[in-house]
């Protein structure tokens, strides 16, 4: 009679682990695919791959602009905001372009280098831009990412995914799938040591 329970009990629990080990194979699988259709587009469309220094120029902040600028935006996401424009130095080709926060800053608004959040309280972002223009005047070398195949000829302060972003995304699917491949395989296992010793 114990030895029934214990082979009923072995039965469920080895039930529980081969579920949980296929929920994390499904569950990584759908991550796998939430990334291919998200991040993986935004990294291969980006062009500006090659990494460089760039030296200020000149950071000015012009006149309010509205945002987005872009077609086809609802009213209530347009809000006014000091421009600012930097220009650098190109130390790969020795050209005066223009620097953008990210690609979707080039996106939002091609003429100026910060697009801010929308917020109700104005004079934050002015502060926040001010400051950001006092940094540039401050550190006027820093690496930066062109497009070494011209075209585009303006750059970026630093890319939106990166190469170790992206593995960064990657790793945790890639976790648990080896975790749920490793649990199937454990059930497996022990599976196959039942059969092999209750048949000696």
């Amino acid at each position: 009679m114990l030895g029934k329970k214990l082979v009923t009990a072995q039965k469920r629990g080895e039930t529980r682990a081969l579920c949980l080990g296929l929920g994390m194979v499904a569950c990584s699988m759908m991550m796998y695919f939430f990334i291919g259709i998200t991040i993986v587009p935004f990294y291969t469309k980006s062009v500006w791959t090659a990494e460089t220094m760039c030296k200020v120029l000149k950071a000015n902040i012009n006149d309010k602009v509205l945002c987005p600028n872009s077609e086809g935006s609802e009213d209530e996401d347009i809000f006014p905001y000091p421009c600012l424009q930097v220009w650098v130095n190109l130390t790969a080709s020795g050209q005066e372009v223009m620097l953008y926060q990210t690609e979707d800053t080039l996106e939002r608004n091609p003429k100026c280098s910060y697009v801010p959040e929308k917020s109700e309280n104005s004079k934050e972002v002015k502060a926040r831009i001010e400051t950001i223009a006092s940094n540039f005047k401050k550190y006027q070398t820093f690496p930066c990412y062109y497009d070494p195949g011209g075209t585009q000829t303006n750059v970026i302060l630093s890319r939106l995914y990166p190469p170790k972003g992206l593995l960064f995304a990657f790793l945790w699917p890639t976790l648990m799938f080896t975790g749920g491949c490793l649990i199937i395989a454990l059930v497996k296992i022990s599976q196959y040591f039942s059969v092999l010793s209750a048949w000696q």
